[in-house]
This record gives structure tokens, sequence and C-alpha cells, in this order.
């Protein structure tokens, strides 16, 4: 019997990634294992930033060296510590000189290997499921898994779901880490799939249909994954809308916010009006962080994790789109690129995060001049439970705002009119040097000593309102916006007690 001669296989970090381990236990690929030095240094470098790629990695390398032992063929490390360059040139510099196979699954690194006369396995794909997958059914929204605690789902629609546990069996940390491993493994098998963004303890995923985030120790305090999947696609005609407002969308609307808290649909809705302003022939691009939009391929999406402002800004003024749908809208960066879009007469349609449709305009206030504001905004619409709720058009006009009498007083207001009444609800103005919005009570002329007390409170408090009753003002505020009435607010308003001898109460709404 002949000796059998193994052929010395050299792994790099996409074979790493894709689970190789896997194809040496059942004898897909045979051969002596090798590890690159340059590449283990490289991982090492890599898990001390948090790399969660880098530890699903260096899990593969302690799986390999205990198969390699079960299944009697060497598990080696080899390089010289003292070249330098990329681990990827030092495998395949060594492998020219030693003869060895690069196993890789990496197209790049394929083509090169082609291009060198270097060696290759080119490891294909193993027909198999996601194990997650089991997890989801046709009502679940998200899936929640957690080291140490019982996976988790939440079940429903937008606006109304519920947490369910899957398991009575807490899961462990490498249980979390598996599933994790299997995540990457797959975003080269499915088609649309991309790691979208690495960084120190995470990594977000489009996988599919599913959005997948990975967190580790440090950032968090154990090993986390968290798969969302839209469970309603909806056409802007299931919405049953007010013909008002799809009139509105197809003549006026171009500077549109959707507005509404985490989980009410936002996202659902401009999908749904960005397909149909395409249906209408209207060129339309979404700039998302991540991308999570299910859309046509007539519609582009960009990522603004691969690309600097300026060169979005650039791009969709050189492309010229009808319509850009602005999601998750957070930092500054994001609020100027919507106005300077605007302004340069692009139609935008962004989408942030408010617990009422007013906090939406808040978040515009401060960053723009007054005057410019209903070119920048004139639709504000509000989605709660999956459904629009409120929808607010924004005008300007020179009068003197509601609540004041002197006719000197008369200034460039903006109007907050509800599309459904047509009643001004809000006014937007500068009074001294501060841009008030302060809401408009029909039928009711503010005092003085009202307007003041208004003109403090609604600064912190804007949805607070104030009254007069049995000798004293009463203040109400909102129960979800009490947090801000805090110290400052307090002090101000005693001393306005003091100077005018009079009595502030303060009271909760229901």
């Amino acid at each position: 019997m002949g000796i059998r001669i193994l052929n010395d296989l050299m792994l790099d970090k996409s074979a790493l990634l894709f689970g190789v381990s896997k194809y040496l236990e059942k004898g897909i690929i045979t051969g002596n294992v090798l590890i690159h030095k340059s590449l283990l240094a490289e991982l090492e470098r890599e898990s001390n930033d948090g790399l969660v790629s880098a530890e699903i990695a260096l899990d593969e390398v302690k799986k390999l060296k205990d198969i390699t032992e079960r299944i009697l063929v060497n598990f080696e490390i080899v390089g010289d510590d003292s070249k330098k360059g990329e681990a990827n040139e030092l495998s395949r510099e060594y492998c020219l000189e030693k003869g060895c196979i690069i196993v890789t699954a990496d197209e790049t690194q394929k083509k090169i290997c082609d291009a060198m006369g270097v060696q290759y396995n080119f490891l294909q794909p193993l027909e198999q499921g996601l194990s997650f997958e089991s997890f989801f059914d046709d009502e679940t929204m998200s899936l929640h898994i957690k080291e140490d605690t019982v996976p988790r789902a939440k079940k429903g629609k937008p606006g109304n779901w519920k947490f369910v546990n899957l398991s009575d069996k807490p899961m462990l940390s490498t249980d979390v880490r598996m599933i994790a491993n299997e995540i990457i493994n797959a975003v080269r098998l499915i088609k649309g799939s991309f790691i979208e963004i690495e960084r120190k303890g995470s990594l977000i995923i489009q996988l599919g249909n599913y959005r997948v985030v990975i967190t580790r120790p440090p950032l968090s305090d154990g090993w986390e994954i968290t798969i969302t999947r839209p469970v309603v696609r909806k056409r802007l005609e299931d919405y049953n809308l007010d013909e008002r407002l799809i009139k509105r969308l197809e003549e006026r609307a171009e500077g549109i916010i959707i507005a509404g808290a985490p989980g009410m649909g936002k996202t659902t809705f401009a999908q749904a009006l960005a397909e149909y302003y395409m249906r209408l022939g209207k060129i339309v691009k979404t700039i998302e962080s991540p991308r999570d939009m299910h859309l046509p391929p007539e519609i582009t999406q960009y990522s603004k994790n691969y690309a600097e402002i300026g060169e979005l800004h650039d791009i969709l003024l050189l492309s010229r789109p009808d319509y850009t749908v602005y999601d998750e809208m957070r930092n500054d960066e994001d609020f100027k690129l919507y106005v300077d879009l605007r302004l340069a007469g692009v139609g935008m349609v962004g989408v942030v995060h408010a617990t009422s449709p007013i906090d939406a305009i808040h978040r515009f206030v401060n960053r723009v001049d007054i005057g410019t504001i209903p070119n920048i905004l004139d639709t504000i619409i509000f989605i709660n439970s999956g459904n629009v709720s409120k929808v607010y058009t924004l005008e300007i006009t020179v009068k003197v705002p509601a609540g004041l009498k002197e006719a000197d007083l008369a200034r460039p207001v903006v109007e907050i009119k509800d599309l459904a009444t047509g009643n001004t609800e809000y006014e937007i103005y500068v009074f001294g040097e501060q841009t008030m919005i302060v809401p408009v009570n029909r039928g009711i002329t503010m005092s003085n000593m009202e307007f003041k007390i208004s003109k403090i409170v609604n600064n912190i408090i804007p949805n607070a309102t104030v009254k007069y009753e049995d000798g004293e003002y009463v203040i109400v505020i909102p129960k979800e916006e009490i947090g801000k009435y805090n110290r400052k607010l307090v002090q101000r308003l005693k001393r306005l007690e003091k100077k005018n001898n009079i009595k502030i109460k303060i009271k909760l709404s229901d």
C-alpha cells in the first residue's frame, strides 16, 4: 500500500469566513492546512479593533485545528515574519515558491491567482438553508438573539405587535457565534446580499430580504444578533389616502417629510411612495444607511456609508432625479444634504423619527432661515400604527401672529395647516432673536402674559399650552413631554411669577 501524498492548502480570510472547516470535514477538499502568519497577525489586529468578522475567522481557525487532529492531516502556521505586506499578497508569494494551493471564496483573489499562475481552489456553496429561518413565520417582523437569553421574535404588524419567546432554553455564546458565522458565509451566496457596515464591535449586513445587525463585546455586553424582515409591502393605493393628499403628492408636494415613532411604518410608506412616483414616470433615487428598502431595479439605491456627502450631492445633481427618498435622516449632515438638494430643485422625501408631526418641523427650524422653510418643507406626513394619521402643509405669509394685537407686530409667518380641515394649527415666526413655533387656538385671543409664558415654555416644550383659569396661568404639558420640564425652565417661570406677581401652575394632559 502506497503512502498518500496530500496537497498543502493555504487558506485566506474569505475561506475562513466561508466556513472552510465544513468542506474539510465532509471530504470535499483534502490536504494539509496552512495558514500564513501574516493572516493571523491581521486577524489579531482586527479582533483587537473589535471587528466581528475577525472574531468569526479566528473561531474558524480553532475549529480547523480540532478537525485536522481528528482526520489526521497537518495543521501548520507558515511564513516569514520579517516580510512586510498584506496577508493575501504574502500568501500568494509563499504558494508560488512552495507549490501549495490557495483556498479562497473571494472572486478578486481568484482572478489574481489566475494572472500570477498560482494554483487555487475556489469554494463552491454547499446546499443548505439558514438555520435562523426556522424562527420566522408569516407574522414575524424581527428576530432577537442574544447569548444567555432565550431567542425572541417581534410578531404582528407596524404599530400592532408583541414579543414572543421562541424557546425555553437560553442560547449559548457558541450558538450565537455559529449563526453569525452562517450569516457571513451566506453573503456571497444570496443575491442582493452585502456587508453594509463593519465597525468596532458591530456588523450590518443586507442578506436578501433580511437586514442583520450583529454586535459583540465590548460594544454590547454579549454577542447579539437582530434580524429584521419586511412583513408588509404596500402600494400607495393600499393606504386609502385622502384625495387631497394624493392630488398634492402628484401636483405640489416636493419637500416631503415622513415622520413617526420607531416601528410605526415610516420606511414602508416611503417605499410605497417611491414606487408610486416611479409608476408616474418620475426618476426616483434613494439615499439609505443602511440600504434596506426593497425597490424595483428602476430605482437606484445609494448607500451613505460608501460615499462622502459631497459626492452624493454631486451625483444627484448631475443625474437629475425628479425625487430623492432620504431614509433615516439623523444628523446635521443628513439635514444639510436634504436642504441643499431641495433648494437646488430636486424633489425630496425625507424620513425622520418624531413623536409628533410638529417635532419633525422642529428638526429644521434651527437649521434654516424662516423664509426658506416653505421652500424646503411643504408637506409633513405623520405615520402612526402603519397608517397616515396627520398631514400638515406649510405656507408663508406676512401678518400679525395669532394672539398678538398691535399692527406694527406684523412679520413673515409660516402657517402650519391641517390638510384635512384647512385650519392653521401652528405658526412659526421670529420674536426678538428666537424662532417660535406657537400653537394657534382658533377663537381665543392670547393675553400678553399668556403669550410671554407660551414663548418661554414652547421654546422647550413645543406641544405645551397656556391658559388663564381662576386667577392663575395653567401650563398644560403632554405626559410624554414632561421630561423636557427642566430646572432652567422652572427658574425662568419663577422669575416671571415674582416680577409680575402672578401664579403659574403646571398640569399634565391625559
